[in-house]
């Protein structure tokens, strides 16, 4: 059971890319297959989340930079929106941008296209180092008021890009790498786009959503694309204060989305620096018992506050990831803790399948084959709704261990060949993919 604990927890990188290890081959990536091959129509869940939590969500991801800077006023683009690709877009980028758009006109009824010329949104593509010497802590980000890199790296140098004093969206760029796998280019178009038409703020309480820095859902969802069609109503308008938007905001969720009448907000529960301190103290340190240390202060601050949302089954998730050997057993108590939450909260599927996955890997490593079986089915139709193909990939392979090991070879094979594109898409090179494929073998090796 230890030894399958350590191998489930280098499966975090899931959760999000890891930022240093094989590079994508580009070469390869002109293999890969767009989301629409691989996944098929896109499969938004409707939110089950009340409209009623959604004011009072959208009032604090729209008022507020993730700073924790206040905003006066909503911002947005008025009118039709244009949006462009420059730099050196990577594979699939022109495809996986109209796949997005088409999306934003369907679900969220923007009025939105991708165009050659001057756009309100360019999305420039710069190569990951380059971007690094600039914004060493970001993947992927938006700014507003200008259109390219070189005038953002300028703008630095003077007063600043400041979100806060936007009135009205007209120029935004978006700036997203170049050297990215399919999947990271795709969830950066979806995340920093989405703020681009949206709010600006993230919140760890949300389960549902990629305005959440855990990174687990990185695809738009049905809750995303109906806080855009909010967010984008006619009833509003940019320069509107919180008080006028906080007024209007029932009557334009009523409207918009009947079925989530019923149900009650919970009460405001404020997210303090300390917590989320602690959250990105766990995230970023380089020496595992800082990380742990670090993990187990969230998850007591988050009980201390009597939170039961997805910022109490985050502090758990990562407690599991960065314990020690020593604390196998209340690493997988962590795990299983967290999984129920996830499963109990409005469009938690997602989140719960990540925890999931490193529960599977501790029951292989245990030779429970029929609980890995269980588990795999049901977080494999949560990654597939998601279009996440390094997660889907992984637990397919996990499944495939599981199959092999009862005597089901045939089928094991075929998830295997199976899993290949997704990974290929999720991870970026044959390398990485052989790499994960070789991780979840270890597991079952006697």
């Amino acid at each position: 059971m230890m030894r399958a604990l350590a191998f489930a927890l280098l499966l975090a990188g899931c959760a999000s890319l890891p930022e240093e290890g094989p590079a994508p081959d580009m070469a390869i990536q002109t293999r890969a297959l767009s989301s629409q091959a691989l996944f098929g129509a896109p499969q938004p869940q409707p939110t089950q989340v009340p409209n009623a939590q959604i004011v009072q969500d959208i009032l604090e991801l729209g008022f507020q930079l993730e700073s924790g800077r206040k905003i006066e006023q909503l911002s947005r683009f008025e009118g039709p929106v244009t949006l462009r690709l420059t730099g050196s877009p990577p594979p699939l980028a022109a495809t996986e941008t109209d796949r997005l758009l088409a999306r934003l006109r369907r679900e969220a009824g923007l009025d939105i296209r991708r165009q050659t010329g001057p756009a309100n949104i360019t999305v420039e593509f710069v190569p990951r180092a380059t971007m690094r010497r600039t914004v060493p802590e970001a993947s992927c980000f938006v700014v507003p008021s200008i259109t390219s890199w070189t005038e953002f790296r300028a703008a630095l140098r003077g007063p600043g890009l400041d979100w806060a004093e936007t009135v009205e969206r007209d120029r935004v760029l978006v700036v997203a790498p170049a050297d990215a796998t399919v999947q990271e280019m795709r969830d950066c178009l979806h995340e920093e786009i989405g703020q681009a038409l949206g709010p600006l703020n993230d919140l760890y309480r949300i389960a549902g959503t990629v305005w959440n820095d855990d990174n687990f859902q990185t695809t738009l969802t049905g809750y995303d694309m109906l806080v855009l069609r909010v967010w984008n109503d006619p009833a509003l308008q940019s320069g509107m204060a919180k008080a006028e938007v906080a007024r209007r905001l029932p009557a334009i969720l009523a409207r918009l989305n009947p079925r989530g009448q019923t149900g009650a907000a919970s009460a405001p529960s404020p997210t303090g620096r300390d917590w989320v301190q602690a959250i990105e103290n766990a995230l970023s340190s380089p020496r595992p018992a800082a990380s742990y240390r670090s993990a187990a202060r969230a998850l007591g601050l988050a009980v201390e506050a009597g939170w039961a949302d997805a910022r109490l089954a985050f502090s758990l998730f990562l407690v599991a990831r960065f314990a020690p050997p020593a604390r196998g057993a209340e690493a997988f108590e962590a795990l299983l803790q967290a999984s129920r939450l996830y499963g109990s909260l409005p469009d938690g599927a997602k989140a719960q399948a990540y925890v999931d996955l490193h529960i599977a890997a501790q029951a292989l490593g245990a030779k429970q084959y029929s609980t890995v079986l269980a588990l795999t089915a049901r977080a494999m139709t949560a990654a597939r709704r998601a279009e996440n193909g390094a997660l889907l990939s992984s637990l397919m392979l996990l499944r495939a261990q599981a199959l092999a090991a009862q005597g089901n070879t045939s089928e094991a094979a075929r998830l295997r060949r199976d899993a290949t594109p997704f990974a290929l898409y999720g991870f970026g090179s044959d390398k990485a993919a052989t790499a994960r494929r070789d991780e979840i073998a270890l597991l079952a090796a006697p």
